[in-house]
């Protein structure tokens, strides 16, 4: 979107100011404008009211009479809630109003406020102010030569100037925000918006900023799998020249002579075994026709 920048005097300067379609024109949100509205004016609730309960009030703790045999109710102490002077029941105490909101949540409620402002053409850019010296005449002109002038207004500047400020307190229907300190709910709570130049393209380079950090990120993504297969090529490439190197090598005696005693290794190991057993001496058996005596264990 396409804004033209205005001078003091309410013409065209003949500059533009891009507002970026991700800010100033998604599809509004109304049930995140309404969340951030409540959150708003929560979290402004100070939440102090206080009321004495039966253990804040003044009064003896002595049982009225006894429990039973009176022909009356049964009582406790005088600070008991029926009783005039007594505490309240489940009244107020201290607590937060406050609840939580997610930033994004957030983003999107003031985005879409924006968003209406908009597209109902309610937003104003003015070039950078100078003002010398605190003037409120000097500033409503400003306001009267933009066609702003006794509409709720939010004046927008990107950091706090004090001359501005000081201008713009005792007009009655125009508050002044710093672009940081800007909300949901006073963008709602305005007819007008009316940003400096400076501030507006605040916008333009944020946006700009996110998109290149998420173009390097997509780039990042991309090169991964690149860099992985190109290195896996020349992996490649390497063992085949290896293989190629190993083929080409003329075989020697040495290496030949190596290669065939490695091959009849496990048949000598398996050789080795029965040629043990072959050697291996039998046992002596005993003659069975030895004489009793020395030889035969029986006459032992």
């Amino acid at each position: 979107m396409q804004l033209d920048v205005l001078n003091t005097e309410g013409k065209q300067t003949g500059r533009t100011v891009n507002l970026p379609d991700e800010v100033f024109g998604i599809e509004p949100n109304d049930h995140v404008i309404y969340l951030a509205v409540k959150q708003y004016l929560a979290a402004k609730h100070q939440g102090t009211h206080n009321v004495k309960d039966r253990s804040d009030v003044k009064g003896s703790s002595r049982k009225l009479h006894r429990q039973k045999g009176t022909g009356g109710s049964r009582k406790g102490n005088i600070r008991n809630p029926l009783y005039r002077g007594g505490g309240v029941i489940f009244g107020p105490k201290p607590h937060s109003y406050d609840f939580k909101m997610n930033r994004k949540e957030k983003d999107l409620a003031k985005m879409s406020a924006l968003s209406y402002k908009a597209s109902g053409a309610a937003i104003r850019i003015v070039e950078d102010l100078k003002i010398e010296m605190p003037k409120t005449k000097q500033l409503e002109g400003v306001l009267r030569n933009l066609e702003v002038s006794g509409k709720k207004i939010l004046f927008v500047t990107p950091e706090y100037q004090d001359n501005v400020y000081r201008s713009l307190r005792n007009l009655p229907k125009v508050k002044g925000i710093v672009l940081s300190d800007m909300n949901t709910y006073d963008i709602v709570n305005s007819n007008f918006l009316v940003f400096t130049e400076e501030a507006v393209k605040v916008f333009g380079e944020g946006h700009a900023a996110e998109n290149a950090e998420a173009s390097k990120a997509t780039a990042g993504e991309t090169a991964a799998p690149e860099k992985k297969t190109a290195q896996a090529k020349v992996e490649k490439k390497a063992k085949a020249e290896k293989k190629a190197v190993v083929a080409e090598t003329p075989a020697t005696e040495e290496s030949t002579g190596k290669v065939a005693e490695a091959a009849a290794a496990p048949e000598k190991k398996a050789a080795q075994p029965k040629a043990a057993k072959k050697a291996a001496p039998e046992k002596e058996t005993p003659a069975a026709d030895a004489p009793a005596g020395e030889g035969n264990p029986e006459n032992v």
